[in-house]
């Protein structure tokens, strides 16, 4: 049983043996009293010490102190304080039952009407409104306890819902750095696979070289997912978060462009400054979603990438030359500026990924500045 329940039952036995407390109690009938005995102490404890069971088994608990509190009444004896304990045991019935509720109502209710019969046969002198009164004063207490109920029954609600919205956004989340870690690396491999294989065709002696991308595109693509598949596993390491992708390595990303063919050109303004995690995160994201977009839809196109660091944001612009349309060298769900727009949305952000006029198209994203403290 819990400690609270049975703490209360004690002190309510207690106290239900202080004289100067017998006026505080649940009284019906007003029948003539009659001198305190033995049955009259069994029946002050059945009233207050099943309360230690109130939460575990309220209903047994109501059964046992309402029959008491009848037997009490009927019999005339002196009033004790531990005749609240019904109101107590309604209220627990009320917040704790779960089964059965509407049948514990209709047998409360048979039973005090069996106690208003049989107390008025015994010459009560109370009347009918006040025997009205007295049930209403029941039924409160049980809607204290049914409000209870339902009020927590709420709160659980809010937090399963909560968690489920977590666990949604979360999924999200590792849904949206999959899609980025390989996406962008396979297309990388796609388009060095196929150079390789012209240069194995046409220039055997250069073949090599389109090899060795592939290779080492392929071991970045394991390095990026074992980091995430650390972050997943939340072991606590905090060598993790050190081989987060950062804005120090967008210049890997360009690097990385040029071995698959595409000519890249890396321009920053200003001087970086630290950033929160997210923050470099997202601008690595960026630039890695806009160099794949560029190998998949404008292969071989000059693309530039410029960074500009500034005091209270970061401004990001990558823009390829070529047709706005073009075919893609490998299929494209468009998922991905979808949840790089979202990633970005997150941290105060806007992203735009449109055509250009005079062809070709451009990347633009406006990060404000997170420092760390």
């Amino acid at each position: 049983m819990p400690a609270k329940d049975g703490v209360l039952a004690a002190v309510l036995t207690l106290l239900a043996f202080e004289p100067t407390l017998s006026t505080i109690s649940a009284q019906l009938g007003d029948l003539p009293r009659r001198p305190s005995d033995a049955l009259a102490v069994t029946l002050t404890l059945a009233q207050s010490a099943p309360l230690a069971l109130r939460s575990r088994w309220p209903a047994a608990g109501l059964a046992v102190i309402g029959t008491a509190f009848a037997f009490h009444q009927a019999l005339s004896y002196p009033p004790t304080f531990a005749g609240i304990g019904l109101y107590l045991a309604l209220y627990a019935a009320g917040a704790h039952q779960a089964r059965f509720r509407r049948g514990l109502v209709a047998v409360s209710t048979a039973g005090y009407v069996v106690l208003v019969l049989v107390l008025h046969s015994l010459g009560s002198p109370d009347r009918a409104q006040d025997f009205l009164v007295f049930y209403l004063a029941l039924v409160v207490s049980w809607l204290a306890g049914a409000g209870m109920r339902r009020w927590r029954a709420e709160e659980a609600e809010l937090r399963r819902l909560s968690a489920d919205v977590a666990t949604a956004a979360e999924r999200a989340r590792i849904a949206r750095e999959l899609h980025d870690v390989v996406t962008h690396h396979v297309t990388a491999m796609v388009v060095q696979a196929d150079a390789a294989q012209f240069l194995i065709s046409g220039a055997p002696d250069r073949a090599g070289d389109g090899l060795a991308a592939i290779s080492e595109t392929g071991r970045r693509a394991l390095t990026e997912l074992r980091h995430l598949l650390g972050v997943l596993e939340a072991t606590g390491d905090s060598a993790v978060a050190h081989r987060t992708p950062t804005l120090g390595r967008i210049g890997d990303l360009v690097e990385q462009a040029r071995l698959s063919g595409q000519p890249v050109e890396l321009t920053e303004h200003g001087d970086q400054r630290p950033q929160t995690v997210d923050v470099e995160l997202a601008a690595y994201r960026v630039v890695q979603e806009a160099l794949t977009n560029a190998i998949k839809h404008a292969t071989g196109r000059p693309t530039t990438v410029t960074v500009h660091h500034h005091d209270d944001h970061l401004d990001i612009e990558v823009t390829t030359d070529g047709p706005a349309e073009a075919a893609s060298v490998v299929p494209s769900s468009g998922r991905g500026l979808d949840g790089l727009r979202e990633r970005v949305r997150l941290l105060d952000g806007v992203l735009v990924a449109a055509a250009r006029p005079g062809g070709g198209f451009s990347v633009r994203a406006h990060i404000p500045s997170r420092s760390n403290p």
